[in-house]
């Protein structure tokens, strides 16, 4: 990224935290539950963080509500950092990420669970470069889409129709998907090649099929609603930071339109104090 990119999306950040500290003195939200797994290999982590968390090799249906229920602040990037697809880090034993909600709903999901694994394999403690990164997207496939769960669904891959066809199950992108099915066993490398080029050539890198809703915060809403019958807006809230309302706007106006996502209840642990 640009110098002008990266300041841009510490500038979100340092907001957000005032923003975080500003409700979190304010309401009673879920306390941090992830794990310290930076001696497991990526695969592992996120076998042992789906355990930890009680949700087995089920599918994850709504990853940004289940992130918020275990503690982790979840931010969207303005458009001006729409070049960047996430980041993430701990604040006073707080863990924060921040995605691109100008991507696909199956490609921010991806790079929630990628976050996730810096989150809990490398802790920002130093690690950098492309293996790090290729750890956090093994953990992100892994934790998405568990080996056993996808055996169990997916026998035989015969089609990119049937990826297509499938991949709503674990909701994340085709070529994530096609990836996933090479990893585990189920494509061999010519086959696996034989996709990518048909995903390439139907423009799913860009434009995905049978797309899916993009998640909100059941978080920031509940925030927000309960701050509206206290008779404070967001300006109010804004005032009281010194900063511009559109900057708050930024950092949740995409995690909170009116559209929810079906199936969303009310995040339990969530009261004013």
């Amino acid at each position: 990224m640009t110098a002008k990119q990266r300041d841009s999306a510490l500038s979100a950040g340092a907001i957000a935290h005032l923003l975080d500290d500003w409700v979190t003195a304010r309401f009673n939200l879920p306390q941090p539950d992830l794990l310290d797994l930076r001696d497991e290999d990526p695969e592992s982590a996120a076998i042992a963080l789906r355990r930890h968390w009680g949700i087995g090799s089920k599918p994850i249906p709504h990853l940004i509500k289940l992130l918020e229920a275990k503690g982790i602040r979840v931010f969207a990037l303005a458009e001006c950092n729409k070049n960047i697809d996430a980041f993430s880090c701990w604040r006073n034993g707080v863990p924060y990420v921040f995605l691109n909600t100008f991507k696909s709903a199956e490609r921010s999901r991806f790079d929630t669970a990628h976050e996730i694994g810096h989150l809990v394999l490398h802790l920002h403690g130093g690690a950098s470069g492309r293996e790090v990164e290729r750890e956090a997207d093994r953990f992100a496939s892994a934790f998405l889409v568990p080996r056993e769960d996808f055996i169990a669904n997916v026998p035989m891959i015969h089609s990119l129709e049937q990826l297509v066809a499938y991949k709503s199950r674990w909701g994340v992108s085709v070529s994530a998907l096609a990836r996933t099915a090479f990893d585990i066993g189920v494509l061999s490398d010519w086959h696996y090649r034989e996709l990518c080029k048909q995903i390439s050539y139907r423009g799913y890198r860009t434009r995905e099929p049978q797309p899916m809703d993009r998640e909100k915060s059941v978080l920031w809403k509940k925030v927000f609603e309960q701050l509206w019958r206290d008779r404070l807006t967001r300006e109010h809230v804004a005032a009281e930071l010194g900063i511009p309302p559109d900057e708050i706007e930024s950092l949740i106006g995409g995690l909170t339109s009116e559209r929810s996502p079906i199936g969303v209840k009310n995040t339990k642990g969530l009261r004013a104090v």
